[in-house]
């Protein structure tokens, strides 16, 4: 997709170089009113497509290309597969973010395990064994 044809697809006129902010509000404004969560059914299939165009004119200009009007070249494809690694944690960073999580199992086991002692010793309490192989 070329420039121009990305700028008439959002609205903004072929001979303009918009600025960033102007790009986005122009594609929130059409992505809203062709969102095809907003029509009924029948006409669900074309809205669908209108909305894919805008949002590769919108990723086309997003990216730059076409910004002169006549580049050519391909348009590339924005697939995002995960976030990338930019920022790497230190091994002290990722143990903080940790510690909390560990520290409520660790609490959660032993409060459980002194909860069981207190039930199995109560009930030992009440009904006695007479057991000779039991404690």
């Amino acid at each position: 997709m070329q420039g121009d044809e990305a700028r008439e697809l959002l609205g903004l006129s072929s001979t303009s170089h918009p600025t960033p902010s102007q790009v986005k509000a122009a594609y929130k404004r059409k992505a809203w009113e062709s969102h095809p969560d907003r029509f009924p059914a029948s006409e669900k299939f074309s809205a669908e497509t209108k909305f894919k165009l805008i949002s590769e004119a919108y990723s086309c200009l997003k990216l730059g290309i076409g910004q002169g009007g006549t580049n050519s070249a391909a348009y590339a494809r924005v697939v995002r597969t995960g976030s990338p690694n930019v920022h790497q944690r230190s091994k002290i960073q990722t143990f903080l973010v940790k510690a909390p999580f560990f520290l409520i199992i660790i609490g959660t086991v032993a409060l459980g395990g002194m909860s069981a002692a207190r039930a199995y010793k109560r009930q030992e309490k009440a009904t006695p064994s007479y057991n000779p192989f039991l404690p």
